[in-house]
């Protein structure tokens, strides 16, 4: 009987087991660069919210590096189980393959984007240069540090906003090509990513001032201590949507297209808002940016839409190779 009981207890045992290891699954979220602390911790809360209300372990695991880089990296055969970008051609990219949904704008609210962010100057303590609107970039004496255009969407959104601040203040295309080839003629090394941005501009000592997503200056602040930079809000940005999608391919395979919706519909919570907002990423939710007015200072924004038509419209006229990116910039 004894014995009967030690083999029910073992078997008991192995499917306890077995119950536990399918239970807890593991996610990739195949992410841009700068938003590594901002899904450190919204990864902590989900993986308890998700505890909590199906009784299931589940582990996040990241891949974080220039948004199209990262892009790439899907569509060659990164098993990430969802992207999380901050250009909505990325995922477009990722669409075409048939590796995302190609409705997937449509499967979350918000256009798939639960969050946005916008491009804000970074310069040292004190702001030795005055560096105060998009025309301080272009003087002889500035020096810019900006994210290659060409590999990431921090990049695109810097080109872009400054594109944008020439035609919101009354100038042609024209004029924008001119004042953009300006800037980027004061730009000495080209960053991989906005991480790479960041440690060129405070690490190596490269530069006056960074171009760079509004979310940068927390991560800044806590990485290398306060007191490091300064922020300075230009007169006018961009409005940059951070798009989130399933990788269909991924979750076919592993059967996690379930855990895959619930991790990115969990980025509309009210508890995800507000980390994104202690991250200085926007929340979409309205009354959680009303409480964050403070870090969120107001600013004349324009839609990708008002001056480009899309993002992909963008991307070929100014970012294919052969595009108005490559006339006026030499990789050095």
């Amino acid at each position: 009987m004894k014995f009967m009981q030690k083999v029910a207890l073992a078997i008991a045992g192995i499917a306890l087991t077995a119950t536990q290891f399918a239970a807890a699954q593991t996610l990739l979220n195949a992410s841009y660069d700068v938003s590594r602390e901002f899904y450190k911790d919204y990864n902590a809360a989900f993986v308890a919210h998700y505890k909590k209300t199906t009784g299931k372990d589940v582990k996040v695991d990241q891949s974080h590096g220039g948004s199209s880089a990262q892009a790439r990296a899907v569509n060659d055969g990164l098993n990430a189980d969802v992207v999380t970008m901050n250009t909505t051609t990325d995922v477009e990219f990722l669409a075409k393959s048939g590796i995302v949904a190609a409705d997937w704008a449509k499967r979350f609210p918000n256009n798939a984007s639960p969050t946005t962010s916008t491009m804000l100057f970074l310069v040292r303590n004190g702001n030795p240069k005055g560096i105060k609107d998009w025309n301080d970039l272009i003087r002889p004496d500035v020096k810019v540090i900006v994210v290659n255009p060409k590999t990431g969407g921090n990049g695109r959104m810097a080109y872009l906003a400054a594109w944008g601040y020439v035609r919101k203040t009354g100038g042609t295309d024209a004029q924008a090509a001119e004042f953009v080839s300006k800037l980027f003629k004061n730009v000495p090394v080209l960053a991989k990513g906005g991480r790479d941005a960041t440690t060129i501009f405070l690490q190596r000592n490269i530069g006056d001032v960074l171009i760079t997503f509004e979310s940068e200056v927390v991560s800044v602040d806590r990485e290398f201590g306060a007191g490091k930079v300064d922020a300075i809000h230009p007169s006018v940005s961009i409005i940059a949507e951070n798009p989130v999608a399933v990788v269909e391919r991924t979750v076919a395979k592993k059967g996690t297209g379930d855990l895959a919706k619930a991790y990115l519909n969990y980025l509309y919570s009210d508890e995800a808002q507000e980390i994104a907002a202690k991250h200085g990423i926007r929340p979409s939710n309205q009354k959680v940016l009303t409480k964050y007015a403070s870090t969120f200072k107001p600013l004349q924004l324009f839609p990708v839409s008002e001056y480009f038509g899309s993002l992909s419209e963008a991307q070929k006229v100014h970012f294919n190779d052969g595009g108005q990116f490559d006339k006026i910039y030499t990789v050095k």
